[in-house]
């Protein structure tokens, strides 16, 4: 008796790329589109994600989401009558961590290529469904990029167990911003301010989010 023929295994399915929102979305993290973004989802998931990878002091974690606030205010701070639209972009810099997370610098640059890809994705994904520029013009980029670096360098010696001396080699001196005593909010209270900001600068009405 011949023997059968052997059949052709199944090829496997591809592992799943995508994460449910809150919102119903269903976000592809390899090819996210802006219309798969809700502002709601990025103010949820900020305010729950934890720079410095919770190692903070307190009994609360600092978010990204009130990290993102004030480094929208450095900008101000550092360019008086900057637009609108790019005040905004300053707002949602850290927009791709709602579904990554914030993985420290030391992790990303162990990681490589690959995570800047997705993070880059996600991040023009994010500029589109908010009407902005895909890439940001370099000035608007490197002014965002100061205010990040000096709001990271009162995290790091107020509340992440930096020593000043440390920190201005990691994140270099805070120039053209105000001083800045932190005082880590509520989930809550970060949540409902990150939506509060981003419904002003876009001007969008009280009560429409």
């Amino acid at each position: 008796m011949p023997p059968k023929p052997r059949t052709a295994p199944k090829p496997e399915a591809p592992p799943r790329a995508w994460q449910r929102m809150l919102s119903g979305r269903r976000l592809d993290l390899l090819d996210p589109s802006p219309m798969d973004i809700e502002i709601e989802d990025i103010a949820h998931g900020l305010a729950r994600v934890a720079r410095w990878n919770g190692q903070t002091s307190g009994p609360r974690p600092f978010t990204v989401a009130q990290h993102s606030l004030i480094v929208e205010e450095f900008c101000v701070q550092m360019k008086p009558g900057w637009p609108a639209r790019w005040r905004l972009a300053a707002l949602l810099h850290d927009a791709p961590e709602f579904v990554i997370g914030d993985m420290i610098s030391p992790f990303k640059a162990a990681l490589g290529g690959d995570y800047k890809v997705i993070e880059k994705r996600l991040q023009r994904a994010v500029h589109l469904r908010f009407a902005l520029p895909a890439e940001l013009p370099e000035p608007v980029e490197k002014t965002i990029k100061r205010a990040d670096r000096a709001s990271a360098f009162f995290e790091a010696t107020q509340l992440a167990g930096f020593e000043h001396g440390e920190a201005r080699r990691f994140f270099g001196a805070p120039r053209g911003v105000a001083p800045l005593t932190l005082k880590v909010a509520t989930t809550a209270a970060a949540q409902a301010d990150y939506l509060r900001r981003f419904r002003e600068l876009s001007g969008i009405p009280p009560g429409a989010l």
